[in-house]
């Protein structure tokens, strides 16, 4: 099951200092992510938080994958620029994300946040995130692209101009916000549909919170590990 995954800096402080900061991040990222079996589909570096949208093939995946990652990178931060103390605010956030319905609405959002903090005009210009390499239509490296990408053509050209589109228009406050609160709340992210289809591999009831919004539903999936 994808997840939306976010880490803050303490107190919204930035956790970047240099373009080489962002680049040993990545580094980990890449190494962490095929240590703990996830598939990496989105991504982008802040200067004081990171998203990303990622499918753990193993279990425990995502977490162990942030632990390490978060391990790694603080203590290069800290020796590097002679600093101590928290540099992250607490543990990581995360959302399961329904794959048919808000995956690739959850890659744009990811791909988007430079514009919305109005440091770009467009994802394409904004050097640290996944849009080039989904732009390609045919991502590789540290992106693996997942079935609902790939169904966007039949080559990566088609690919490429799909993805392209959807990026043409800004994306709507109510699924902006419905994405936000699933992460801020630790909410799995989805329609009515997916939500009891989780409350029942759960076996326990999943407790819907519309609230004019599409649904989304209480993160019981931590209990299993995902």
């Amino acid at each position: 099951m994808p997840q939306h995954l976010i880490v803050r800096g303490n107190d919204r402080k930035q956790i970047f200092f240099s373009e080489q900061d962002r680049l040993y991040f990545l580094r980990c990222l890449g190494e962490t992510r095929a240590q703990r079996g996830c598939d990496i589909h989105a991504f982008v570096l802040m200067s004081n938080h990171v998203h990303i949208l990622a499918t753990p093939r193993a279990e425990h995946g995502a977490s162990r994958m942030m632990q390490d990652l978060g391990r790694a990178y603080v203590t290069h931060v800290n020796k590097l620029h002679g600093r101590t103390g928290a540099l992250y605010e607490g543990r990581f956030k995360s959302s399961l994300v329904e794959t048919a319905r808000y995956f690739l609405a959850c890659m744009r959002y990811i791909e988007t946040n430079p514009v919305r903090a109005r440091m770009v005009s467009h994802p394409a210009s904004y050097e640290w995130s996944s849009h080039g390499q989904n732009m390609t239509g045919q991502p590789s490296g540290l992106i693996t692209p997942h079935p609902e990408y790939l169904s966007l053509g039949k080559g990566a050209v088609e690919r490429a101009e799909s993805y392209a589109r959807l990026f043409d228009e800004p994306q709507g406050d109510e699924e902006i916000s419905a994405i936000r609160q699933g992460a801020r709340q630790g909410r799995a992210v989805g329609s009515e549909r997916y939500c009891k289809e989780l409350s029942t591999f759960l076996g326990k009831t999943v407790r819907f919170v519309p609230q004019g919004r599409p649904a989304r539903c209480v993160p019981f999936y931590r209990e299993k590990g995902l």
